[in-house]
């Protein structure tokens, strides 16, 4: 097992990862901790692992290491372990993994390997991304980009808070052009979800499921600071699919156009539009709470 962390987060990070490895060492688990050093490490740490033959790499930060870790055993063997330690953890509650590293680490040697479809970003510098939890373009996205990770650190998710309060005050929201494979559409923003969940535990996309191919497109169509504020306070009451002014649909395949607007994924700056997002060539097996009747992923 090797245990890939980023200490970006500072001291209680630290903190919880030792609680998560005692747990470990207390079963018998052999493992070793590799740190990660700059953007893109944690990538480069598991492509090696996984090419060295370890069957689990584990992802010990929050969604944006995750999803570094996650791209760096695409196209190997290696199983995706997680020990979330981030912010808001949406992969971890979106797939049922405890948030209690004690219990994250019990679930590393207790669990078993099922199959998820990440999606995968492509720019038109030809760069790509993989995520495994959402993709943002808009405003979350102008968030994110100016997002003060400090703030972020002393405060957690309330930085998000103030800085969309910031955004609200700034930001233009500029037209998005979205194109499907049968059709197209017109948003202020645009969040391409994997999973039901975001920031979180809030309720985005109540038809997506992480574990088949394809996304839940979200479509927001009011523009303007009070459209935004208002599809904010929706959101921790789990309101937000029903808003009006938002639109969801299915979608395996699509591009979002807008003139230097930004893009997120998994709650880290991903670039800027156009973007092409896609279904990633290949599944990920990651190590999950064990289901009744339901055969181990080969």
């Amino acid at each position: 097992m090797i245990i890939i962390f980023n200490p970006t987060a500072g001291q209680r990070r630290r903190q919880r990862l030792e609680r998560a490895l005692a747990v470990l060492r207390h079963v018998g688990q052999e493992f070793v901790v590799t740190e990660t050093t700059h953007t893109g490490h944690a990538k480069a740490l598991a492509r090696a692992g996984a090419a060295e033959g370890c069957g689990l790499v584990v992802a010990a930060g929050g969604d944006g290491t995750i999803a570094e870790v996650a791209a760096g055993l695409a196209g190997h063997g290696a199983v995706l372990g997680v020990l979330p330690l981030g912010t808001a953890n949406v992969f971890a509650w979106e797939l049922g993994i405890p948030v209690r590293p004690d219990a994250a680490a019990r679930l590393l040697t207790e669990g078993e390997p099922r199959l998820v479809h990440p999606g995968e970003a492509l720019f038109t510098d030809r760069t790509t991304r993989l995520f495994v939890q959402m993709l943002g373009a808009g405003f979350d996205a102008a968030v994110v980009a100016n997002l003060d990770l400090g703030l972020k650190h002393r405060i957690g998710r309330g930085a998000y808070v103030w800085q969309a309060m910031r955004e609200l005050g700034r930001y233009q929201f500029p037209p998005l052009r979205v194109v499907f494979e049968d059709g197209e559409a017109r948003a202020s923003s645009v969040i391409v979800s994997k999973g039901r969940l975001y920031a979180g535990r809030h309720l985005l996309a109540p038809a997506a499921e992480i574990a088949r191919p394809g996304f839940q497109v979200a479509l927001f169509h009011g523009s303007g600071p009070m459209a935004a504020a208002a599809y904010g306070a929706a959101l921790p009451l789990n309101l937000l699919p029903r808003m009006p002014g938002l639109t969801l649909r299915h979608a395996t395949r699509l591009r979002i156009e807008g003139e230097a607007v930004a893009v997120q994924a998994d709650g880290d700056p991903a670039g800027r539009l156009p973007v092409e997002v896609r279904v990633a060539e290949a599944p990920l097996r990651v190590m999950l709470p064990r289901l009744a009747g339901m055969a181990q992923a080969a």
